[in-house]
């Protein structure tokens, strides 16, 4: 076998990968939040602006923990995409979790009045998010999530629920 021709090898597969580490980001802080899903996806789809999304992690709608602060939950699981890709690429990709940091932004400008505090707000929350998803749990969570992803492109929510219960039980040992 010729190690270059090797699929995994491929940008394509490396790009893939990416996304699928960048969903199961948002799958994971999701669940680690009390949040409840309905699927995890890397199959691209159109959207209503006319551009493509690479993946998606359906929120299950009305069935979710109350927590303290909706806004910073929703801001830390948008940061959790980029976080985790960058887990696998080494750096982050602005470009791919575009829509997501113009989320966080429009999220975070109902709190911030200056231009100062937005971006003290912003630095604060990829912090927390940077480090809850660097945990030894989160990380092996994310990869099992990710290697899912890969194999069969969509998976349940309670998949995400059961890999991370797993990776807690595993740092238990």
């Amino acid at each position: 076998m010729n190690p270059g021709n090797n699929k995994e090898d491929s940008p394509a597969a490396a790009a893939l990968m990416a996304t699928a580490y960048h969903e199961a980001g948002h799958a994971v802080m999701a669940v680690s939040l009390g949040r409840t899903i309905q699927k995890a996806t890397i199959v691209p789809a159109k959207i209503q602006t006319g551009g493509v999304r690479l993946g998606a992690v359906k929120l299950q709608q009305g069935r979710s923990k109350a927590t303290q602060d909706w806004l910073e939950d929703e801001v830390l699981i948008l940061f959790a995409g980029m976080v985790a890709e960058s887990q696998f690429t080494g750096s982050y990709c602005q470009r791919g979790a575009a829509s997501d940091l113009r989320a966080i932004d429009q999220l975070l400008g109902t709190r911030a009045n200056t231009e100062r505090q937005l971006e003290k707000l912003h630095r604060r929350l990829l912090d927390k998010t940077e480090y809850i998803l660097g945990d030894e749990v989160h990380e092996k969570a994310i990869q099992l999530v990710a290697e899912q992803l890969i194999e069969h492109q969509t998976i349940k929510g309670r998949l995400v629920k059961h890999f991370l219960n797993q990776a807690i039980g595993q740092s238990k040992k």
